[in-house]
């Protein structure tokens, strides 16, 4: 899947290739089934517990054609036949998922015929760093802890304003503090999973390619260079977003893995559990799947670390009522660029409620710059984080980053930008566009919404809870479904579509 939308103008002149850090995997969604499978639980060991090797190559036959039409994308035919684009391309022969011919006639994969476990693995509360999450003590329970992640340090590049990128070494607690807020996922099942999958917490000298690729291993990324504390946790993090938000905002019902078994999601499941088993099935074996997801597996060890994975029922959205009344993130009288629609809050995982801007500077052969215009904010509030290139505005101003509506603003430069504690009035400048955080490859704005830790998407289509429509000023966002970065701004009839050139009229954007 492409992280950027195409422009439709051939002369456009290109403003930003765009995405927070991510690692690409397709989405799913299934109609109900009703059988439940049979599965081995033969306790695997540590080494067992790592994602394995692929070793099957099991064909799926399939069950009918579709033809396809003008508009349509891989992603969106996956979505409506309940299977993924990994599947859709190996039945048809299709090297470049991005090319499809009208009339081109697709084969489809036939409807699962099983359920996944109906155990509830982790609660909804427990995957989303609310504000118990964030008061977690992380530096002092790895440092309380015997194994290697006690002396584990990573080498993480930090994008610049001006596009180059800054190396540091971070400890594996700040490198977990990091993930957890970027993805804004509990740091306990980070650590749960690193001792699962590789034992980072209790065995001070795991094999060496556990050191290295505690979650996923090289073998299977061929892809992506996941190397790395920092990557295969925020790889982790993004897959759990991707199975949570997929299940609760677009309608995701069913897992399929590399090997061909497709099974529907067990009625009753919560999306945060769906998190958890999307997650362990990635290049998994089937019958060590069937472990890894019962109450012998990652359950038992989160369990055995934090108490009950299941102790928090509370709903993370309770309360969460109308949006309140935000402005366009830019001073009244500048036209901005609408340059991409509804897309990650971070990682292409998490719901698909951020948009980006590009600010109106006349730069023809710089990309990454920072930019003359200025960001505001969208409503009055306090900033209770400021720095990587990220501002969060919190709109209750309560101090706290994972309760209640905040506003996350990214790729701001550290020049100018406002720092945390400051207070704020809707239209107070916050900083100007960069590259800065993230990854970027050209100046712009990505703006996105939370309440309570938890991402909301910009708009619904199939979602199993309702949440307010993103709007701004009195537009709307509108994505499209299964098509990342696609969309429009609407109010009272009238359009913006997000589109990445200069030059289409209809994308640009003025208070």
């Amino acid at each position: 899947m492409s992280l950027t939308a195409c422009s439709l103008n051939p002369e456009a002149q290109v403003i930003y290739v765009t995405a927070t850090y991510v690692e690409t995997s397709a989405q799913m969604e299934v109609s109900q089934g009703i059988i439940t499978p049979t599965l081995i639980l033969t306790p695997p060991t540590v080494e067992a517990n790592r994602t394995p090797d692929p070793t099957s190559t099991s064909v799926v036959i399939s069950t009918g054609t579709h033809t396809v039409v003008a508009g349509e994308t891989l992603t969106g035919i996956a979505v409506q036949y309940n299977t993924t684009v990994e599947q859709l391309m190996a039945l048809n022969g299709i090297e470049n998922p991005n090319i499809l011919t009208v009339g081109q006639v697709l084969q489809i994969p036939p409807p699962p015929d099983q359920e996944t476990p109906p155990l509830m693995i982790l609660a909804d509360a427990q995957l989303i760093r609310d504000l118990d999450a964030s008061q977690f003590d992380i530096a002092g329970f790895i440092a309380a802890q015997p194994g290697y992640i006690r002396v584990a340090i990573d080498r993480v590049i930090t994008r610049q304003a001006d596009g180059s990128g800054l190396n540091e070494f971070l400890s594996s607690a700040q490198v977990v503090e990091r993930v957890s807020k970027e993805f804004s996922v509990d740091p306990r099942v980070l650590l749960a999973l690193l001792e699962y999958r590789a034992g980072w917490l209790s065995n001070p000298d795991p094999d060496d390619l556990l050191k290295t690729n505690p979650m996923i291993s090289k073998e299977n990324s061929e892809r992506i260079d996941r190397d790395g504390l920092y990557r295969q946790l925020a790889w982790t993090a993004n897959e759990l977003n991707r199975g949570y938000y997929g299940w609760k905002y677009d309608g995701w019902s069913v897992l399929e893995f590399d090997t061909g078994e497709r099974l529907t999601f067990a009625r009753g499941l919560n999306a945060a559990s769906v998190g958890v088993q999307h997650f362990l099935h990635l290049k998994n074996d089937y019958a060590r799947w069937g472990y890894d997801v019962s109450e012998n597996g990652f359950y038992l060890t989160y369990q055995r670390y934090f108490g009950s994975p299941t102790a928090d029922l509370s709903d993370p959205l309770a309360g969460i009522g109308t949006q309140p009344e935000l402005t366009l993130p830019f001073e009244s009288g500048d036209t901005w660029f609408f340059t991409g629609g509804a897309h990650g809050g971070w990682g292409n995982g998490s719901a698909w409620g951020a948009v980006d801007f590009a600010p109106p500077d006349e730069r023809t052969s710089i990309a990454c710059y920072t930019s003359d215009y200025w960001v505001t904010a969208v409503a009055s509030g306090s900033i209770v984080r400021s720095g990587g290139g990220v501002v969060v505005l919190d709109l209750d101003q309560d101090g706290h980053e994972a309760t209640g509506w905040t506003i996350l603003y990214l790729h701001v430069a550290s020049d100018g930008r406002i720092g945390t504690g400051g207070i704020v009035q809707a239209g107070d400048r916050i900083g100007r566009a960069a590259c800065e955080g993230g990854f970027s490859t050209a100046t712009h704005l990505h703006i996105g919404r939370r309440y309570n830790g938890e991402w909301l998407p910009a708009n619904c289509y199939v979602c199993r809870v309702q949440v307010p429509t993103f709007t701004m000023d009195g537009w709307k966002v509108i994505g499209l479904r299964g098509q990342e970065y696609q969309g429009y701004l609407e109010r009272n009839g009238d359009r913006r579509v997000a589109e990445q050139g200069r030059t289409a009229p209809n994308n640009r954007i003025s208070r």
